[in-house]
């Protein structure tokens, strides 16, 4: 048996939300049945840049109507859609199990396809705490095998569960509460529940004290043990099929990692995963929860409902929020107690949010010794051979634009100046391990840094050749030009830093210029300045033995290349690379 969660079409859960909401915009709620409206499913993921879908873009007449099929699946399997029922039995009467579903839930029509209660609150949810609930009460309700799901032979089961349930046995056991990649590709997506929590947790530890006894030659184990569970689940496998069930192994384990981190309840560890601190009571109350025996029916309603998490209740809840509390104090901050007549919930989300807080103002004082890996990052982005602590670095081109924001933000973190908060330098979501979820949402520049003398406004883009100047050049003007206005007042000069992996032109024309007008016809000096990634990050590399300089460094560059933006501008671009280059060599 291999089992996993969602589709590899949809490798980052997050990405399910900008579907239902362009879903929820168009004709196609509650009508996507059959290729024509497979095929415009298809073109609305391509033309609202949720997904690149090559064969539509090509214009060859290629059929490119899996795509919307198989995101059409990932929304159905997790409860954001309702499915196709086959509401009929091997006689062909009406199924009784079925046929009434969507009495039990409110606002359905039932049609196939249409948003679920539970896809409205995703929707709907704009914080990425909120979509990690959604997604919750999604994997708590969903099941395999399952009336969607029908070709997994064990008696049905909750992934969700069965995970926590066996780092909680790991504990029990006497081993590290933690599951490694390896462990969750060979042992965990290969199991079910019947086959006993303990064995599979004891496999486990022993599995981590047999690669222990390796040590120095842990590849050459990790490939023996590789074949050892492919074979033995599949005997008389040739070898040159071995590789190929391997990589489905690495797949899938990668796949559906993604969705429980989406969850909010595990946190990274390497590349598996462990308890999230802040999600140990509510991970406990879980662990303890039965696991209910649904019809078929009871089911779906549960399902796209979202299920009924402990938190609901306001004994569990209060729990919750005790330990959030304790957590707080520990890290030696002060915080109320829950009073009488307190809203449990807001006071439960409101300490969950202290906690990020505190988490990421860790996270960012921690970033100067992390120079080399965003150096790394970088390399990645350039698309470079990259590693970093033996691992390579590798970015899916779909993430691509959010990770380039990721590492700019973490680059001006690392200068560890800032005034603002380093969730206000950023306008892009990050999860619990702190990696982003997204690009910032328009109508607002991707990451403002406010230093002691400076405010620079920073945008990025993969865009190049004129469509960098259409989409970059009126909206990086304006958000600068909004930050002049808001700060005139400060004394602080505002910079406008605009990166992108070559700059068009037409671009850095419009940038040259520097002139804003505002609805009263004043005019603005805006100080805007273009520079390629790959100067940022010889820069960058030149000035991290004293981090906490690069913010003169930086503002001395764009106030230089100011000073020449009366050049052509081929010439300024230029002249803008030719002095990182003399800044550098004063560097080292």
């Amino acid at each position: 048996m291999l089992w996993h969660i969602g589709n590899t079409t949809v490798r980052t859960p997050y990405r399910l939300r900008s579907a239902l909401i362009a879903l929820q915009a168009s004709p196609l709620n509650g009508s996507i049945i059959g290729k024509p409206k497979e095929l415009e499913f298809s073109e609305l993921l391509h033309n609202s840049e949720i997904a690149v879908v090559k064969r539509y873009a090509e214009g060859k007449g290629e059929d490119y109507s899996d795509i919307g099929r198989k995101w059409r699946s990932a929304l159905m399997q997790l409860g954001f859609i309702t499915p196709k029922l086959n509401n009929k039995t091997e006689s062909g009467d009406a199924d009784p199990e079925l046929l009434p579903v969507t009495d039990g839930v409110s606002g359905l029509s039932g049609r196939p396809y249409e948003i679920t209660p539970n896809g409205y609150r995703l929707i709907n949810a704009d914080v990425i705490a909120g979509q990690q609930e959604c997604f919750l009460r999604s994997l708590s309700a969903y099941q395999i095998p399952s009336p969607i799901e029908q070709g997994y032979r064990c008696p049905p089961f909750s992934p969700l569960k069965f995970v926590i349930d066996i780092l909680f046995e790991i504990k029990h056991q006497g081993g590290e509460a933690y599951i490694s990649f390896d462990e969750y590709a060979l042992f965990i997506q290969t199991s079910s529940p019947d086959i006993g929590i303990p064995a599979i947790a004891a496999t486990i530890l022993d599995y981590r004290t047999r690669r222990a006894a390796h040590a120095g030659q842990m590849r050459k184990f990790d490939r023996e043990e590789l074949t050892r569970v492919i074979v033995a689940a599949n005997p008389g496998i040739i070898a040159d099929k071995i590789n190929t069930k391997g990589q489905t192994l690495d797949d899938y384990a990668d796949l559906s990692l993604r969705y429980l981190k989406a969850t909010g309840i595990f946190r990274s560890k390497g590349r598996g995963i462990s308890i999230a601190p802040i999600k140990e009571e509510l991970t406990q109350l879980i662990h303890e929860a039965g696991d209910p025996a649904l019809a078929p029916a009871e089911y779906l309603i549960n399902l796209w409902n979202g299920a009924k998490l402990p938190t609901d209740d306001v004994p569990a809840a209060e729990k919750v929020v005790n330990d959030l509390i304790a957590k707080i104090r520990a890290k030696g901050k002060v915080v109320t107690p829950l009073t009488p007549g307190e809203d449990v919930s807001q006071k439960r989300h409101a300490l969950e949010e202290q906690l990020r807080h505190l988490d990421e103002e860790e996270y960012y004082h921690n970033q100067p010794a992390q120079i080399d890996e965003i150096l790394a990052w970088i390399d990645a982005l350039l698309q470079r051979p990259a590693t970093f602590a033996g691992e390579r670095i590798v970015i899916p081109n779909a993430e691509r634009p959010a990770y380039f924001e990721w590492a700019i933000w973490r680059a001006f973190l690392a200068i560890n100046s800032l005034v603002n908060a380093p969730w206000n330098a950023r306008r892009f979501q990050i999860d619990q391990d702190f990696l982003p979820v997204g690009t910032a949402p328009g109508n607002g520049p991707d990451m403002v840094f406010e230093f002691p003398d400076a405010i620079i406004v920073v945008e990025v883009t993969f865009t190049s050749s004129s469509r960098q100047e259409a989409a970059e050049g009126e909206p990086v003007r304006r958000h600068v030009a909004k930050y002049a206005v808001e700060h005139k007042d400060t004394g602080k000069p505002v910079y406008g830093l605009f990166l992108a992996i070559n700059i068009d032109s037409n671009t850095a024309n419009t940038y040259r210029s520097g002139d804003w007008y505002m609805h009263d016809d004043s005019k603005l000096n805006l100080h805007i300045v273009p520079i390629r990634l790959d100067d940022f990050q010889k820069l960058l590399s030149a000035g991290k033995a004293n981090l906490p300089g690069m913010r003169h460094v930086l503002k001395d560059i764009i106030k230089q290349g100011r000073m020449d933006s009366h050049m052509d501008a081929p010439a300024w671009k230029k002249s803008i690379s030719q002095h990182i280059e003399q800044t550098i060599r004063g560097l080292v």
